[in-house]
């Protein structure tokens, strides 16, 4: 949040190159030249570390802009720059870089292209129209190596998001999978006795008048079923719950494999007493979910032994808004269990995610 505050000083830098502009003005000779030149260079700058912050949020909030303001901010600078030229002469062309970087950031890729095309050619071609005014070939170069450069930043940016948004789907599949398997086993489980149940239970419904005695034993398999069933749902949610730490390695192992991320897992766990395995069970499922969605790392190691489970990796870790949404029902479950939860970064790089149970 600190540094979002300061992200207008980040781009303000940049404006450092609209010092030969604003030096042009200075020296007008003319006091409407003057005071054109400064003011509309200074709304030039002004404008353009607007742009940034808005970009900025954008990209953060995940709210896009409207098309209109993205084709609004860089017309709104090549009009300043156009506006700015009769006061300063050929020294606005340097404006034009500006331009080309933005229309980059907000205009889809065709379009941009052909901006930084155009632009790139205006100070060789309207110095040819302009008295006084000599080719810049240099500024052209500067430009199209300006341009090239924030075309290669917004595909990264680009892949990024794309990469993101897969690890979050791969995450969300690998826990769906798993509530899935349960369903699965419970159906399994459930829907034959159930049926076998309902069954006959209607037959001693039928046989109440006409065969008592019948319809009592029809009633005993009835309770002897139900009975067993909740043995078997028991016994399977128990299994569930003692065999979830296993089962969450399986998944991690699956999803960090498929988010590309080297994954070095413990072989055996029966080391861990029963009673801790379904928390550390939950330590590993969202420490890994927090690895595949916000850490950007590219190994992530399991370290379980029987009174403590580590997860490490040599990302950035997840956001503070992420780890405070995602880390907090797993620290209260720790601390339901007499245990503690630790994080913080890694000894050498990356993040590490602890819960001990003395």
């Amino acid at each position: 949040m600190g540094r979002g505050r300061f992200v207008w000083v980040w781009a303000a830098i940049w404006l450092v190159y609209l010092g030969e502009p604003l030096r042009d003005a200075w020296r007008s000779d003319d006091a409407w030249a003057r005071d054109l030149g400064l003011a509309t260079v200074a709304l030039f700058g002004v404008v353009f570390v607007i742009f940034f912050v808005i970009m900025r949020k954008a990209r953060f909030t995940g709210q896009p802009i409207p098309l209109v303001a993205r084709w609004a901010i860089p017309g709104v600078l090549l009009a300043l720059t156009i506006g700015v030229a009769p006061a300063v002469g050929e020294s606005a062309l340097g404006m034009l870089t500006y331009v080309a970087v933005t229309g980059f950031f907000t205009l889809p890729m065709r379009p941009a292209l052909v901006l930084a095309a155009v632009l790139a050619a205006t100070p060789i071609v309207l110095p040819h129209f302009v008295g006084g005014w000599e080719p810049q070939y240099g500024l052209a170069f500067s430009i199209f190596l300006a341009s090239f450069a924030v075309w290669g930043v917004v595909q990264l940016i680009t892949r990024n998001a794309q990469l993101t948004a897969a690890r979050e789907e791969i995450a969300r599949l690998a826990v769906a999978d798993e509530r899935n398997r349960l369903a699965r086993d419970l159906h399994d489980l459930l829907g034959h006795s159930l049926t076998v149940v309902a069954v006959k239970a209607e037959l001693a419904g039928r046989l109440v008048k006409l065969a008592p005695e019948r319809a009592e034993e029809e009633i005993a398999d009835v309770e002897r079923l139900a009975r067993q069933s909740l043995r078997d749902v028991r016994a399977a949610v128990a299994g569930y719950a003692e065999a979830s730490l296993a089962a969450e390695l399986a998944g991690a192992q699956a999803a960090l494999t498929a988010a590309g991320i080297e994954a070095d897992l413990p072989d055996d766990v029966e080391s861990v007493p029963a009673d801790r395995r379904p928390l550390f069970g939950w330590v590993v499922r969202e420490g890994v979910t927090n690895v595949v969605r916000h850490s950007g790392a590219k190994r992530c190691r399991i370290r379980i032994v029987p009174s403590e489970v580590e997860i490490t990796d040599d990302g950035h870790g997840p956001s503070e808004g992420a780890a405070g949404r995602g880390l907090a029902g797993l620290r209260e479950r720790a601390e339901a269990a007499g245990g503690s939860l630790t994080i913080g970064h890694a000894p050498d790089q990356g993040f590490t995610l602890r819960v001990r149970v003395p």
